[in-house]
């Protein structure tokens, strides 16, 4: 069977990948995060593609199941102030550009930035990740 006929492959290839039931909430959430470009979503946001897809689903369980795919690695969290949250779909190594008028949020690739100097972790850990955001105002804020 092609693609064509199972839309939801992809999504339901990656849920099976990271070890989660494939729900219909699950995979209809996975279908409308995974099936296009990376990209960056709120909750919020989601909700709302949901609603529009005529997915019955509340913000309560797009919460869960956001952080549901973050554990199992198939998002990334980006915390950009308290209480605003974005989930990446990009898992790779990068940074962001974090545009505060406007709330968008943009990829620096991973190589496009050097990290020198950091302090050595304290004993016992280790430094798993180091994520970086560029705060930008557009010019005549």
């Amino acid at each position: 069977m092609t693609t064509a006929h199972r839309p939801f492959k992809r999504a339901l290839d990656r849920l099976h990948g990271a070890g989660l039931r494939p729900t219909r909430q699950r995979l209809g959430l996975a279908r409308l995060l995974f099936e296009g470009c990376d990209r960056h979503v709120t909750a919020e946001q989601l909700h709302g593609e949901a609603v529009s897809a005529d997915l019955p689903v509340s913000l309560a369980t797009v919460y869960n199941t956001l952080n549901q795919f973050t554990a199992a690695g198939l998002l990334r969290e980006v915390v950009v102030e308290a209480g605003k949250s974005y989930f990446d779909t990009n898992t790779s190594d990068h940074h962001h550009f974090f545009l505060e008028n406007t709330g968008r949020l943009e990829d620096i690739p991973g190589d496009h930035l050097a990290i020198q100097n950091l302090p050595s972790a304290p004993t016992g850990t280790r430094i798993a990740r180091v994520d970086v955001i560029v705060r930008l105002v557009e010019d005549g804020e």
